[in-house]
Order: C-alpha cells, then sequence, then structure tokens
C-alpha cells in the first residue's frame, strides 16, 4: 500500500469510530492530567515547605557563647550570593535606646555588621548608614526609609524597614533598633549564616568565626528558628516523595491502553493481511493511529499541567512542570510502543483462531 493510501485509511477509521479514538483519547488525557497533576501538587508542596523554611529563617544557624570575629563572619558570605548562596552577619548587645517621643519607654539596640543587614533584608546591596528597624517599630513610630527618629542620644536615620514576623523564629530583632557598625569594630557575640541549599559545612563554618583564646570551647551551635525540625533535607525529601514512580504507573497504564486498542481489532488486522495487505503498511496504520489519539492526549495534558504549575507554583514552575510532564509522555511512550508490539504479534495464520473467539 502507498503511504497516502495508509494515511487515508487510518483516518477514515478514526473518524468513521472504528478506532474508538475518542474514548481511548479520555483515557490517555484522564490517566496522564490526573496523575501528572498529583505528581505537580506533591512537588509544589515540596517547594512550598522549601519557600516557608527559606522565609521563616528555619535554616539560619547562629555561634553562640563565643567571641565572634565580625569580618570573618562577614566573609563567609563569598560562599555564595543572595537567597542561593549564602548570607551571613555578627550581631552584639547594643545600648538601650529611649526615643524623646516616649522618654518613659527604652528599647534594646544591637550592633550588627553589614553582613547581618544583607540577611536580615534579603538583599546584597542594603543600605548601611542608618539604623534598621522592624516593621512593628516602624509603624509605632511613624517610621519609612530616610525618616529620622529623636533620641535621647541623638538623632537617628532610617535606612530601612524590614520584616520580622512572630513564626518562631529569634525574637530579639522584632521589636528594636539595628544599628550597623564596621566588621573590624572590637569583637561580637554571635555570628548567623543563612545557607541554602542546607549542606553539613554550616557548623564549621560557623566555628571559623570565633576568636582563639577567647573562652571558644563554651561556643555552640543553634538554629535561629526552633519551630522546625533541624534535619530537614529537601534533596531527601523530593528523591524519596511518594509520587516518585508515577511516571512508571503511566507507562504500564499507556501499555494496557495500547494492547487494548488492537487486540479487540486482531480480527479485522488478521483479515486485513489474509486480503494482502503488508505487516508494515499495517503497523503504520496502527501507528498513525494510536499516534493521533495519544498524541493529541498528551499535548492537551502537557498544556494542562503547565497551566496548572504556572497558576499554582510559589518559585521554580519549569522544575515543577519537568517533573510533572513525564507522567503524560510515559502513557503517550506506552501507548505507542504496545501498541506497535501488540500489532507485530498478529497474524494471517491467526484468522480462522480469532473467528471462533469473536
Amino acid at each position: 500500500m502507498r503511504l497516502g493510501s495508509v494515511l487515508s485509511e487510518a483516518l477514515r477509521n478514526i473518524g468513521s469510530g472504528v478506532s474508538r479514538a475518542f474514548a481511548m483519547f479520555l483515557v490517555v488525557l484522564l490517566s496522564g492530567t490526573l496523575l501528572g497533576g498529583y505528581e505537580a501538587m506533591t512537588v509544589i508542596d515540596l517547594e512550598s515547605q522549601a519557600v516557608q523554611r527559606i522565609n521563616a529563617y528555619a535554616d539560619v544557624n547562629a555561634i553562640v557563647g563565643g567571641t565572634v570575629d565580625g569580618t570573618a563572619c562577614d566573609r563567609l558570605s563569598d560562599a555564595g550570593d543572595g537567597m542561593t548562596g549564602t548570607l551571613a552577619g555578627a550581631m552584639r548587645a547594643g545600648k538601650q535606646v529611649v526615643p524623646l517621643a516616649t522618654p518613659g519607654k527604652d528599647i534594646s539596640s544591637y550592633d550588627v555588621t553589614p553582613g547581618m543587614i544583607r540577611l536580615i533584608a534579603g538583599n546584597a546591596k542594603s543600605d548601611v548608614s542608618g539604623v534598621w528597624v522592624p516593621r512593628d517599630v516602624a509603624k509605632d513610630f511613624g517610621l519609612a526609609v530616610g525618616s529620622a527618629l529623636r533620641t535621647r542620644e541623638g538623632t537617628m536615620r532610617v535606612a530601612g524597614v524590614f520584616d520580622w514576623p512572630n513564626d518562631g523564629r529569634d525574637t530579639r530583632f522584632a521589636y528594636a533598633f539595628i544599628v550597623p557598625v564596621s566588621a573590624s569594630a572590637s569583637t561580637f557575640n554571635e555570628c548567623w549564616v543563612k545557607r541554602w541549599p542546607v549542606d553539613g559545612q554550616t557548623e564549621n563554618l560557623l566555628y571559623s568565626t570565633l576568636v582563639a583564646g577567647s573562652g571558644s570551647s563554651n561556643a555552640g551551635v543553634t538554629q535561629v528558628n526552633k519551630g522546625f525540625d533541624s534535619h530537614y533535607d529537601a534533596r531527601a525529601s523530593y528523591v524519596n516523595r511518594s509520587t516518585r514512580w508515577m511516571s512508571w504507573v503511566g507507562l504500564a497504564i499507556g501499555v494496557l491502553v495500547g494492547v487494548f486498542g488492537v487486540r479487540r481489532r486482531r480480527l479485522e488486522y488478521a483479515g486485513a493481511l489474509h486480503s494482502g495487505q503488508s505487516k508494515g503498511a499495517q503497523l503504520l496504520g496502527i501507528g498513525v493511529e494510536a499516534g493521533i489519539w495519544s498524541g493529541l492526549a498528551t499535548i492537551s495534558s502537557c498544556a494542562l499541567l503547565t497551566a496548572y504549575a504556572v497558576r499554582m507554583c510559589r518559585s521554580d514552575w519549569v522544575a515543577v512542570l519537568v517533573a510533572a510532564v513525564r507522567t503524560p509522555l510515559a502513557v503517550f511512550a506506552g501507548v505507542m510502543a504496545a501498541s506497535l508490539f501488540a500489532g507485530l504479534l498478529i497474524r494471517e495464520s491467526q484468522l480462522f483462531r480469532f473467528f471462533k473467539k469473536r
């Protein structure tokens, strides 16, 4: 048979309903979308957990109980950049600040290195020319970036306002003045490190900031936010997720659909071989029919998963989509491979046996 004849026959089979293309289309569409959607939901949930931990400083560690070299602490930021690398800064308790607007109320202050400002602000170019205040202090005193606050110790210029919610993190910065100082200005009491992805080097990095011979034997590492599990491993959570087998499940469904689609028409295919159709032409026709209805279903499934990932993902929707579309693609691969293999097994000599069992 000529190629045009094979293609036209395949299209007629689909159009006339002989191949049950619409039913097969729905099975592939639903299986690919539901299984792929379940995978997408799981990965999005894992990403949300990671984002929540990052925003809550759950993986920020601090070394306490020793004397910290502020310059060494700030240099830890050279290990990475921004939220995907390392941020580090040192701090120590400062003087009590008494605003002239509330002479009977003193507020804690903390001297911090420029690296600490970058850590709490999440910005590598944070302004260190003035004090930083948490949102609650800014609200109570009507402060904004650039505002001047008169205190008993003098006038303070507000260089920045930052959020410090009550989510389990260290509460000392929740209502205080954060005063940037030079990293080489004396020593500090604590060094904080925010590192993502988390690895096992954080403690070693923190201990390297201690000043030798200054009571460093009593120093220890602790979490800034103790409300989260300290043994969290983002990579292990992803690798061991319950939906990691979805693509194999999809492949199995595709194989079943492909085999079913050919076996229900085996009498027709054996009769065509008896009438003179070549095996190559028959396999091409089977592949074209299966490719049309399973291919359209796979494209539709991938489009739905793309829309879902873009709409629901809080961070990297491409990574979610790559994980999710493997399932509909596996269904498609299973359908095509099983259809062609099942068609290959049909022989002209089986015609009368199929006819008796019809």
